[in-house]
């Protein structure tokens, strides 16, 4: 008794076999079952491989050594901002070392499992190692998508301002379209969402432009490549003759940098001198080093405090200042980050087109990837903007 997987398995390259597809047939094709597998296993050797390399799986090991020291120090728990950024880095570094780690065990196992089915042709053992086969090409796919979001802000939520172009009525209806579209995208990913902005159409439930706010784990890695232009062709349904029409909607997405001030303080970057106060305040000024000035070496901020008798409450004081100036300073470079994205989004023009619409056609191409998708619902109405996303992450756009 042997095992006959389905056709598509036993004359193509691909190995997107149900299990519930196998069935057990005469003794002349175990071997070449066996030899689909084992050539499938070799090719996610060679992907596990390359994608611990990329991961730089060492790497990684020291990062949490030097973490769980940092947060093994007493002094740094004081640093709220410090140890949730570690803890937080630390869960994501385990999820990988996980993953690489249970991969490898299960390459290791899957040797053994074939290596034990052969001698023993046993159909249940070779059902396994289908199944084991499908999980870990699963697992690879995982980790070779998550490095894709390596860029700078990928992390963060983020912002989608949705803008109708001319065409009155026609460009505003297809706005909310559009709008809808995201939603329901971040719905799936089961990502929060807020408008935090809208300017209402000329129609019932059109919309002349809306600002999302997504929070989500990577909500702008994954939504970073959406910005541009997106061009519907449809007969319209507001004209009696049902004329074909264009429309035109623009998007312009952008990570949420302000959420992401935090002042934090070193003490080796203080410098804290102390000395007598000066002016009003009777024998104790001239008697007492209370005064006290701290200079916040990386920046060059100073500021002093003599207003307390205390040296430790005069301490506490000019902490105080150091932060709240370092929280403006830190607030302005944002602003400026801020205006430099605003700018790339005046750049964005007509020509910026990144998916074309034709319902007539049902047919969606990504004018960028080249992906066409015939199921105009399920992106329009369910979200499916994965396909069009994952292909251009994978391009590097």
């Amino acid at each position: 008794m042997v095992i006959l997987l389905h056709i598509s398995f036993l004359y193509t390259n691909t190995f997107n076999v149900c299990v519930n597809d196998i069935f057990v047939l005469n003794k002349g094709m175990i071997m070449c079952v066996i030899y689909l597998i084992q050539k499938k296993l070799k090719d996610i050797q060679k992907r596990n491989n390359f994608i611990r390399s990329i991961f730089n799986y060492s790497k990684y090991q020291k990062q949490i050594l030097d973490i769980n020291n940092t947060l093994a120090h007493p002094d740094n728990w004081n640093n709220f901002t410090l140890i949730y950024k570690l803890k937080k880095k630390k869960s994501k570094i385990n999820n990988i070392l996980f993953l690489l780690n249970n991969i490898q065990k299960e390459l290791i196992d899957m040797n053994e499992l074939i290596k034990l089915a052969i001698e023993t042709n046993d159909n249940i053992m070779i059902k396994e190692s289908i199944k084991i086969l499908n999980n870990l090409k699963k697992q690879i796919n995982y980790l070779e998508f998550t490095k894709l979001f390596n860029k700078k802000n990928d992390e963060k939520d983020c912002f989608i301002d949705i803008k109708a172009g001319s065409g009155g009525i026609e460009s505003q209806d297809w706005a909310q379209i559009i709008m809808k579209m995201y939603l329901k995208w971040a719905e799936n990913k089961k990502f929060k969402t807020i408008i935090t902005e809208e300017t209402t159409g000329e129609l019932d439930g059109s919309i002349k432009s809306v600002t999302i706010h997504i929070k989500g784990n990577y909500a702008f890695g994954w939504l970073r490549t959406e910005s541009g232009i997106h061009r519907l062709v449809r007969k319209s349904p507001f004209s009696s003759s049902h004329r074909r029409h264009t429309s035109f909607v623009s998007t312009f997405v952008y990570p949420d940098i302000e959420q992401h001030i935090n002042v934090s303080i070193k003490v080796d970057d203080l410098r804290i001198d102390v000395y007598r106060a000066s002016g009003s305040g009777g024998q104790h000024v001239n008697r007492t080093e209370s005064a006290v000035r701290i200079t916040h070496l990386p920046t060059g901020i100073v500021t002093q405090c003599q207003n307390n008798r205390s040296q430790h409450q005069n301490k506490q004081q000019a902490i105080k200042q150091i932060k709240l100036k370092l929280y403006k300073l830190q607030y302005f470079i944002q602003k400026q980050t801020q205006k430099k994205i605003e700018k790339n989004k005046l750049d964005i023009s007509w020509g910026y087109q990144i998916r074309s619409y034709i319902l007539d056609d049902s047919r969606i191409k990504d004018v960028r990837t080249g992906i066409i998708i015939n199921n105009i619902p399920s992106v329009l109405e369910n979200g499916n903007l994965d396909p069009f996303i994952k292909a251009s992450l994978k391009l590097g756009l």
